[in-house]
C-alpha cells in the first residue's frame, strides 16, 4: 500500500505563522492543475505495483480550487494509479471556503474526509493569526459539513499563542468537543523565521504554561473518548488519519506539486519550490526535482523520530541486536527518570516524557 499527497499552494491570504510553500496570487491555479495532471502521467510507474490507500490534498488551501479542477485531478488520479475502493481521501479546507454548494460538490466526488483548519474559537486569537474566518463561521461550517453527509471530519487547534490564556484555550477545547468531530489535532505555535509571527516571539507563553495547555488538551480529549495516537493527534476509535499514520509508519508515498516531497523507502525527493518553474517544466514534459539516497543512519534516525511520536512507540524487533543494545543504553536514563517506558517490546514515551519528546528523540538518534 502507498499514499499520494497533492500540494495545492494557493491561499487568499497568508497566516501570520505559516512557513509552508504557498502564494497569495491565485491567477495560475488552472495552469497548475494541468501541470499536476502531467506530473501524474510522468510518474505513474513509480507506484505501478502498489495500491493507493490514501490520497491527501494539502496546502496552502486546496479549498481555493473549483469543482472542475478537482474533477480533473480525480480523473487523472484514477486513470494513472490503482486507488483502493476504500481509500481515505482527505481535503484540507478553511472554514470560510466551505459552503453548502462546495460541500455538496465534494460529496459527489471521491472525497470522504475533511481536515478543517480552525486553530481557535476565539476571534481575537484568530485575528492575531490572520485567519479569515470567525469562531462562528468555524462552528457553522462543521455543522454544514455534517449536514452535507461528511462523517469523517478533523479540526486543527493551536496553543501557545502570545495573547492566549488558559481560559481561552479551555474554551476552544470545549467548543471543539461540542462539535463532536471524529479527529482533533492540537499543535503548539512555532515561531518560524520569515513569518509575521516571528516578530512576536518575545511574547511567547512560557514553557510552564505551554505544558499545562498541552496537558489540559490531552486530559480533556481523553476523558471525552479520544485516543492520542500521535503526540499532536487525537481520534475517536477507528478514526485515526490513515494518511498521516502512513508517514509515521514509513509507508511509501508520492508527493505531487511544487515543493512536494516523496519517499519510496530508500530515497527521498522533492519538487522545485516555485510554481512558475514547476508549471514551465511540466509544460515541456519535464520535472524539476532534487533527491537524496538515505543511508542506514538516515533510516535509523527517521524510524526513531517518527515511531517515538506515536502511541505505539519504537518496535525494537525491526533493529538488529547491536542497534537494540545501543538504543536501550541511550534510553536507560529516560526510563529511570520516568520519561520513557517499555510496553511489550516497544519503547514508548510516558505522559511526562511527551512534552520534552524533541530532546529525547535527538538524544536517541545516531
Amino acid at each position: 500500500m502507498a499514499g499520494i499527497y497533492l500540494h495545492i499552494p494557493f491561499c487568499p491570504s497568508r497566516c501570520s505563522y505559516c512557513d509552508f510553500y504557498s502564494t497569495t496570487s491565485l491567477d495560475k491555479r488552472h495552469d497548475y492543475v494541468q501541470a499536476l495532471v502531467v506530473e501524474m502521467k510522468l510518474r505513474k510507474n513509480e507506484l505501478a505495483n502498489q495500491q493507493i490507500s490514501t490520497v491527501y490534498f494539502g496546502g496552502g488551501s486546496p479549498s481555493t480550487l473549483d469543482t472542475e479542477s478537482f474533477q480533473k485531478l480525480f480523473d487523472s488520479l484514477y486513470n494513472h494509479f490503482d486507488i483502493a475502493t476504500n481509500a481515505e481521501i482527505t481535503v484540507e479546507a478553511n472554514p470560510d471556503d466551505l459552503n453548502k454548494k462546495r460541500l455538496e460538490d465534494w460529496k459527489s466526488l471521491p472525497v470522504n474526509r475533511l481536515s478543517v483548519g480552525i486553530q481557535s474559537f476565539n476571534d481575537e486569537e484568530l485575528r492575531l493569526l490572520n485567519r479569515r474566518h470567525t469562531a462562528q463561521t468555524a462552528i457553522d461550517c462543521i455543522h454544514q459539513a455534517r449536514q452535507s453527509g461528511f462523517d469523517n471530519i478533523s479540526i486543527d487547534l493551536m496553543y501557545g499563542l502570545p495573547i492566549q490564556t488558559m481560559e481561552t484555550w479551555i474554551s476552544s477545547i470545549e467548543e471543539a468537543l461540542r462539535l463532536q468531530t471524529q479527529h482533533i489535532s492540537g499543535y503548539h505555535l512555532s515561531y518560524e523565521p520569515g513569518t509575521k509571527m516571528y516578530r512576536l516571539r518575545h511574547k511567547a507563553v512560557d514553557e510552564e504554561l505551554s505544558e499545562k495547555m498541552f496537558m489540559e488538551l490531552r486530559h480533556r480529549l481523553q476523558q471525552a473518548g479520544y485516543y492520542q495516537y500521535e503526540i499532536s493527534n487525537y481520534a475517536l476509535p477507528g478514526r485515526e488519519s490513515k494518511h498521516n499514520s502512513a508517514y509515521w509508519n514509513g509507508t511509501p508515498y508520492l508527493g505531487l506539486g511544487a515543493a512536494a516531497h516523496s519517499f519510496d523507502g530508500n530515497t527521498r525527493s522533492w519538487n522545485v519550490a516555485s510554481i512558475d518553474r514547476y508549471i514551465e517544466a511540466l509544460g515541456r514534459g519535464d520535472r524539476l526535482f532534487e533527491y537524496e539516497q538515505l543511508t542506514d543512519t538516515d533510516r535509523y534516525n527517521e524510524r526513531v523520530m517518527l515511531s517515538l511520536r506515536t502511541a505505539k512507540g519504537i518496535d525494537f524487533q525491526i533493529f538488529n541486536k547491536q542497534k537494540q543494545t545501543e538504543l536501550a543504553a541511550k534510553a536507560d536514563k529516560y526510563v529511570q527518570n520516568g520519561l520513557l517506558c517499555y510496553k511489550n517490546n516497544f519503547l514508548v514515551l510516558t505522559e511526562k516524557g511527551i512534552f520534552v519528546s524533541d530532546s529525547i528523540i535527538r538524544d536517541l538518534m545516531e
